[in-house]
């Protein structure tokens, strides 16, 4: 009964996850991309998308909290103690990573689906780096060391801002705090009329938001209460993708899992969406400096992201929907180190940069006369 359960759930993470790689696809969305066009460009639409994703997620997520369906207690992005060191140094090596890859980790699965090899070379060592720093070699400094710098939420209250206010406040708030922030983030994306008129984007965030509470839907509904422990999950693809690498190569039974189901699910729905519209591409790198930089923005997204709990789906969408504390901290701290990534490949390498500070700071402190 216990495998019969775990194979459901790894189903339905496929069919979770290859819906999210053709409605992604087909859209042309990337967080990073979103980011990029932000910080670069001055145009929030794509960002708005997953605020979009977001606020759809708050909502449908706190309404099965409500209704009893879902326990934040079960999830892992609701700890007792916020490890907030490891997440800041987590967040901004994952965004580093991410800007010299030019996409996320599920970004290079959508990528993947449509035959982009210097993918498969990315998923590869991401996957090696999560599961080194999940389970492997990473694991003590990351656990003693890193966690164990963490702040303990008072009175033992779980780390989501709604059972932090109910605790403050003596009232229940989970309902209007998941109304508020979720309908503002709504209203961000339908409130822009350049985006009404792009139904394409809208339906992918719309679809990113649904399939996270879908997730949460489907490992609640097909738990084994026999089984320990019993941790509801929804999308997120860090510590997943090392899971899928681990099953085929060492523990075939490790397939039966929702999040290593929707790793190839993505790769699934984004080759559909690309066959559809004839846009299948074999592509490798170009030279040996693309290459070891994809390789190093592997690791980092890898590593960063165990520390950091998720990656932009699964801290910016997932823990998000629970109200997260880690959230806020997660997202700022990618945007940050993409915003360092993008610094260094367009002005030259990090040493190359303080270079240039320290002679702006001298040249300021100390002007030539």
């Amino acid at each position: 009964m216990q495998n019969l359960s775990a194979w459901m759930q790894a189903l339905a993470g496929f069919a979770i996850g290859a819906a999210a790689g053709f409605a992604v696809r087909h859209a042309k969305l990337c967080s990073f991309g979103a980011i990029e066009d932000a910080l670069m460009g001055g145009d929030s639409r794509r960002l708005r998308i997953f605020g979009l994703a977001l606020g759809i997620a708050i909502l449908g997520t706190q309404g099965l909290i409500i209704g009893g369906f879902l326990d934040p207690e079960q999830t892992t992005y609701t700890p007792a103690a916020l490890p907030l060191v490891a997440i800041l140094i987590g967040s901004v090596m994952f965004g580093t990573g991410m800007a010299m890859v030019g996409t996320c980790g599920f970004g290079s699965l959508v990528r993947l689906g449509t035959g982009d090899l210097r993918s498969l070379v990315v998923i590869l060592i991401l996957g090696v780096a999560a599961y080194a720093t999940l389970r492997g070699a990473l694991a003590g400094f990351r656990i003693t060391v890193l966690e164990g710098l963490s702040i303990a939420m008072p009175d033992g209250v779980r780390s989501d801002m709604a059972s932090l206010s109910t605790h403050a406040l003596g009232l229940d708030v989970r309902g209007a705090i998941a109304a508020t922030v979720g309908g503002a983030l709504c209203w961000l994306a339908f409130g822009d009329r350049r985006l009404r008129r792009t139904p394409r984007l809208l339906s992918a965030g719309i679809a990113l938001g649904l399939l996270t509470v879908a997730g949460w839907v489907a490992t609640s509904s097909f738990a084994d209460d026999f089984a320990s422990p019993v941790r509801p999950q929804s999308l997120t693809f860090v510590s997943t993708v090392g899971k899928a690498i681990y099953a085929g190569l060492l523990n075939v039974a490790n397939f039966a899992d929702f999040g290593v189901g929707s790793v190839f699910g993505v790769v699934a729905g984004s080759w559909l969406a690309a066959w559809r519209a004839d846009e299948l591409r074999w592509e490798a790198f170009d030279d040996d400096h693309e290459m070891r930089r994809h390789l190093t923005g592997a690791a980092l997204m890898g590593i960063g992201g165990i520390l950091a709990g998720g990656c932009t789906i699964g801290q910016g969408i997932t823990a998000g929907s629970m109200l997260s504390l880690s959230w806020p901290f997660a997202v700022g701290g990618m945007i940050l180190g993409a915003r360092m990534g993008i610094a260094t490949l367009v002005d030259g390498t990090p040493q190359e940069l303080i270079r240039r500070g320290w002679a702006s700071l001298r040249s300021r402190n100390y002007p030539s006369k």
